[in-house]
């Protein structure tokens, strides 16, 4: 069976249960690729992940990640993802905020929810109100941004390094460790564009004797 027959089947035996979570729970379901993600209020987030849980019987939370788009309004997503062994299917779940708003969390309903809410709050900015420990997890205590947000620069703000010293670890503003340079790889025999004439004698190309 081919991988578009596949994904076909999946996805017409995810549309009915579409359908029914839609009028159980009154939110928005889309089924592509195979997927079935429902786009949920984000002031009923608890409410719709309990039902999901004991109506539905999606057991586990596998992961929730964020993403984000500056040009919205409410530019952060937060993106849930369940897994039902009973059903054999999986459906994720999203909800939108902004750098204010915040979140309600999960951890209630799913235990597995604390980490993965800490992350999105370390990577992302996105503030989950009721989380039993809401720190920072994969950067420092004293990091200074997001930076999974689009408008954070690559470089960063600050570097790391162990002052020998002073016998600790220091942060310093980033600086480069050369001026910056612009490289013309071009090769001359290959499409350079130089002012004419080159060479002495190219003027008489053109010129029919």
């Amino acid at each position: 069976m081919s991988s578009l027959a596949v994904q076909a089947r999946y996805e017409a035996a995810l549309t009915p249960l579409g359908t029914e979570m839609v009028a159980a729970l009154g939110v928005e379901a889309q089924v592509a690729f195979g997927e079935l993600t429902l786009v949920a209020p984000r002031e009923r987030i608890v409410e719709v992940m309990t039902a999901l849980r004991d109506q539905f019987g999606f057991q586990q939370l596998l992961d929730l990640c964020g993403a984000d788009y500056p040009d919205r309004v409410e530019r952060f997503e937060v993106v849930y993802h369940l897994l039902s062994l009973t059903r054999n299917a999986r459906v994720r779940v999203k909800v939108s905020t902004d750098e204010v708003k915040p979140v309600d969390t999960v951890t209630g309903v799913y235990p597995s929810a604390g980490w993965f809410e800490r992350e999105a709050y370390d990577m992302y900015g996105v503030v989950f109100a009721g989380h039993p420990d809401m720190r920072r997890l994969l950067t420092d205590y004293g990091f200074e941004g997001h930076p999974l947000r689009k408008d954070f620069p690559m470089t960063g703000y600050v570097e790391v390094r162990y002052d020998e010293e002073q016998k600790r670890v220091v942060y310093e503003p980033v600086k480069l460790t050369q001026e910056f340079r612009t490289f013309d790889f071009l090769s001359p025999w290959e499409g350079a564009e130089y002012p004419a004439p080159v060479l002495p004698g190219d003027e008489k190309a053109g010129v029919k004797g």
